[in-house]
């Protein structure tokens, strides 16, 4: 297998086991402990990163208004994500809360029209209802004609975690920093405003179970897999066939809950679900969807 596939797809089976993660994880410690703990595990591992690629020094170089970006960035994600998106995993299921988080490339697409100056189109707003059509069958459990949800509350927060996360990714067209410096800058940041919530919160002790699960976060879901998907798209030729591939994982996702945490994955999560991937797939049709992860331009 070519080198640079590899390396997108152990992101992409990296990316699958979050869900999981986070559930099994929030049994032992409670959501703003636990994303602290993610965001300085993060922040240490690619500070490491930094400092192996020879790369700090890149760090001297920085100007007022790329730390401005990236504090603003570092607000959005980690702080505001995954503070609103771990909620949402102490509230509905793993099948429901990851699977409704997919639903951020539509956001991206009706956040372009005011940020990027982009058309909204009959194919795009085809696309937005498909998608929110799959948000509804999700949340209903395959009853959409009653709109009535099992979970209102943590619908909306899982589903606004998606337009959080669009909005981190309309900021980072607009960061020229080099991208591993970028989302070490971003954890940075996020770890102090996630200790100065903590401040006025306050902190739990960690179990060993709740302190590992932390570090599997900050690991393989905010580092690892990032640089190996920044790897993939630097060597492989394809880079749409690559980044399509980032919708096979949460199918993978689903299978992964179904194993570790048990859960009957419902037949309404699986139709939603494809409905939400379809509707982003008719936006990258239009060729107005990036189709690579958020946070991640194919020349960074």
């Amino acid at each position: 297998m070519h080198k640079g596939y590899l390396y997108g797809l152990l992101a992409i089976l990296s990316w699958s086991t979050i869900a999981s993660a986070f559930k099994i994880s929030l049994r032992y410690w409670d959501y703003p402990s636990l994303t602290l703990m993610a965001s300085v595990t993060a922040s240490v591992f690619l500070l490491i990163s930094l400092a192996v690629g020879k790369k700090v020094r890149l760090l001297k170089a920085l100007k007022f208004k790329d730390l401005a970006l990236a504090a603003l960035m570092g607000f959005l994600n980690p702080f505001l994500y995954y503070l609103i998106l771990l909620k949402a995993y102490t509230i509905l299921r793993a099948q429901e809360a990851g699977t409704l988080n997919y639903i951020w490339p539509i956001f991206l697409s009706i956040l372009a029209v005011p940020f990027l100056g982009k058309k909204m189109g009959l194919n795009s707003f085809l696309a937005i209802l498909i998608s929110f059509a799959g948000i509804v069958v999700i949340a209903s459990e395959g009853r959409p004609g009653a709109f009535e949800f099992r979970e209102p509350g943590g619908v909306l927060l899982a589903t606004g975690s998606g337009f959080i996360w669009a909005m981190y990714w309309i900021l980072n067209l607009l960061s020229k920093t080099d991208a591993t410096v970028k989302l070490f800058l971003n954890f940075f940041f996020g770890s102090i405003f996630l200790l100065i919530y903590a401040g006025f919160t306050g902190l739990t002790a960690p179990s060993i179970e709740g302190l590992a699960g932390g570090v599997y976060l900050g690991l393989f879901e905010m580092g690892v897999p990032f640089l190996l998907w920044l790897m993939a798209l630097r060597l492989v030729d394809n880079t749409a066939l690559l980044s399509n591939l980032v919708y096979l994982s949460p199918f993978i996702s689903l299978l992964i809950i179904r194993w570790t945490l048990g859960e009957k994955i419902l037949l309404s999560t699986i139709a939603g679900l494809t409905l939400i991937v379809a509707g982003i797939f008719i936006q990258q049709r239009s060729g107005r969807l990036a189709a690579h992860p958020p946070g991640l331009k194919q020349g960074d």
